[in-house]
């Protein structure tokens, strides 16, 4: 009985300095830890009270996370991939952190501290990127699915636009517009996913460079009838490569969009126009659903 007694004394002293050891939460429990190699490194930032940090980015913002109240942060008035930060207060000690999220799909993260003079007011993103297959560290950046995409990566759209733009094939010829010296046309159409790719062209045969104010994506009905009013579906771009505000007297410009999947019904059409700024040589074309319907799949082309 004394050694039952003393064994049971005995599993209870370990059970007991065990649990002063362990708190029994899922970092001591069963979790596996996270090495290394799954952190993202943060960039180290420092801000002051009197003078503004910017901070630019490749793409524009879509998302900031402040970690304390101590920081300031939003995007610069007119420029969507600039964030401006400063301190909320003079001389805060504790460190704190900031996250930011971009349309091309990368993750950023910055510890940031306060210092009377920061080293830094201007620092430009893009070149603090690291590959950590290269480098032999973690990479400093990490892909979003964004849901406006459809929850396709934003590097593979990016880097199919880009790859379309650069191959340059115009894949269709029956379709574009031609009016004061200016010519809008659809070279080519791709699909993949849940996704559409127009490449068009602009060419300004004039001496006058030509302003594009916007352009819009419409389906509309192919009659109309009188006293009706005209239904419209606006189809908005998701992204486009080489958006070109100006193309200047004598030259062409193309441009990549992407556009979120759709068909047309029989009875409409895709109007597709394209406004001068402060003039009136406006372009426009249409595309039918059989045109469509033979957008090439993006399987075919080679993506590098």
């Amino acid at each position: 009985m004394k050694k039952i007694l003393m064994i049971f004394a005995l599993m209870t002293g370990v059970t007991a300095a065990y649990a002063q050891q362990s708190s029994g939460d899922y970092y001591e429990g069963l979790s596996r830890k996270i090495g290394f190699s799954q952190m993202i490194a943060p960039h180290g930032l420092e801000i002051t009270y009197d003078k503004t940090v910017h901070v630019i980015f490749p793409s524009p913002v879509k998302y900031v996370d402040l970690g304390s109240t101590n920081l300031i942060a939003g995007k610069a008035d007119g420029a969507e991939n600039v964030i401006r930060v400063k301190a909320a207060k003079k001389h805060f000690r504790q460190e704190t952190n900031m996250s930011v999220i971009t349309e091309d799909g990368n993750f950023y993260t910055f510890n940031v501290k306060y210092a009377d003079e920061p080293l830094l007011l201007n620092v430009e993103m893009c070149d603090f990127i690291q590959d950590g297959e290269t480098v032999n560290r973690p990479n400093n950046s990490m892909e979003i699915y964004l849901q406006e995409l459809d929850n396709e990566s934003p590097r593979l759209v990016r880097l199919i636009m880009k790859s379309v733009y650069k191959q340059d094939k115009r894949k269709i010829k029956h379709i574009g517009s031609k009016r004061f010296g200016v010519q809008f046309l659809l070279k080519g159409l791709y699909s993949h996913n849940d996704l559409l790719y127009f490449h068009t062209q602009v060419k300004n045969q004039t001496n006058v460079p030509f302003d594009v104010d916007f352009v819009t994506y419409k389906i509309i009905d192919k009659k109309i009838v009188k006293r009706t009013a005209m239904q419209e579906q606006v189809i908005y771009p998701l992204r486009s490569f080489n958006y070109v505000t100006r193309i200047n007297g004598k030259s062409s410009e193309c441009t990549v969009f992407a556009l979120p999947k759709f068909t047309i019904p029989d009875d409409k059409k895709l109007v597709v126009e394209m406004y001068e700024k402060q003039g009136g040589r406006h372009q426009s074309f249409e595309v039918d659903n059989e045109d469509l319907m033979l957008a090439e799949t993006i399987n075919e082309l080679k993506v590098r």
